[in-house]
């Protein structure tokens, strides 16, 4: 039977809490949370807590701020927690040298793609951009490269014609805590062996920003709603109504072709108010936007949007 492990767990945001859960709910015992620092939020840019700091401190864990792990005093006191692993979910800060090869058994990371697709940053919203039909979540041993770490064991699931980062966030969330609540022993015993990963297919999925929400009307209609459900909690796609910033909430792509009708109509340009939404031409095909937001207001439905606002010869993005 594989002893009580001494486990050092990092993470940030709502996608690791329920991995800090399933260690919490194991044999082994959790000695310490890194976790980002409070970071200001909200309208009110209230200084705030990230997630795993708030299950962690409900639980009553020690909690470790720091803004590098590159200062010696911060490897120090990790050093005197003496722990067997680290585990990273999403924590946001890169693990020198010294911190990975600190546990006895090293750090081991479980990240939400099918290695080596999608290493980086945002490999969910990735996804959803690309058009893919399938993600997973891993496991892999840590090194000094990005994602580059030879992987334990992974599992995949199906990406739904209309999903979204909320609810593959979730699914992959749940997928990630049951991985490693499965495996968690039989790593520590050294019973599973990690393997290198391929050197075909790697593709890298950056940091998002703000300005990647925003829509060029002159893509498809299918992109734009790719980008739509890829960016729905942040940074929401968004174009301009009028010189008004206008979120793009909810859409989905039109199959009736239009083309012979609209062949000089501009990308952006409303088309007309029907029973699915608000139709907008793109730079090949239709999309129809069911949910919309203008900046300060609530979000609305395309009928409640269209009854509020003047829509004839209008052109998103200006």
């Amino acid at each position: 039977m594989q002893k009580q492990a001494r486990i050092i767990f990092a993470g940030s945001p709502d996608f690791s809490v329920p991995v800090l859960q399933a260690l919490l709910a194991s044999s082994h015992k959790v000695v310490a949370v890194l976790t980002q620092p409070d970071r200001p939020a909200g309208r009110g840019r209230k200084c705030t807590p990230s997630p795993v700091k708030s299950a962690a401190t409900e639980a009553g864990l020690p909690v470790l701020q720091p803004e590098t792990l590159n200062d010696t005093s911060v490897q120090q006191e990790l050093v005197r927690l003496k722990p067997d692993l680290m585990v990273v979910v999403a924590y946001g800060l890169l693990l020198p040298t010294e911190v990975l090869q600190l546990p006895k058994y090293g750090c081991i990371n479980l990240h939400a793609s099918l290695l080596p697709r999608w290493r980086g940053a945002s490999p969910m919203q990735a996804a959803i951009l690309a058009g893919d039909t399938q993600t997973g979540v891993g496991i892999m041993q840590m090194d000094e490269g990005l994602d580059t770490g030879s992987v334990f064991v992974s599992e995949s699931l199906p990406i739904a014609p209309e999903e979204t980062i909320v609810t593959l966030h979730d699914r992959l969330a749940e997928l990630g805590a049951g991985l490693l609540s499965k495996y968690l022993d039989a790593i520590l015993a050294g019973e599973l062996q990690a393997s290198s990963q391929p050197e075909e297919g790697i593709r890298y999925a950056g940091r998002i920003s703000k300005s990647d929400g925003l829509i060029d009307w002159s893509k498809s209609a299918i992109e734009i709603d790719r980008q739509i459900r890829a960016y729905q909690g942040w940074p929401v796609a968004h174009t301009l109504f009028n010189g008004e910033l206008l979120r793009c909430l909810e859409a989905n792509v039109i199959q009736t072709d239009f083309s012979a009708k609209q062949q000089d109509v501009s990308p952006g340009a409303l088309l007309q108010l029907e029973e699915q939404g608000l139709y907008v031409q793109a730079g090949e095909g239709v999309l129809s936007l069911s949910r919309l937001q203008l900046a300060g207001r609530k979000p609305v439905t395309a009928r409640e949007f269209a009854n509020a606002q003047t829509i004839d010869n209008i052109v998103l993005g200006f």
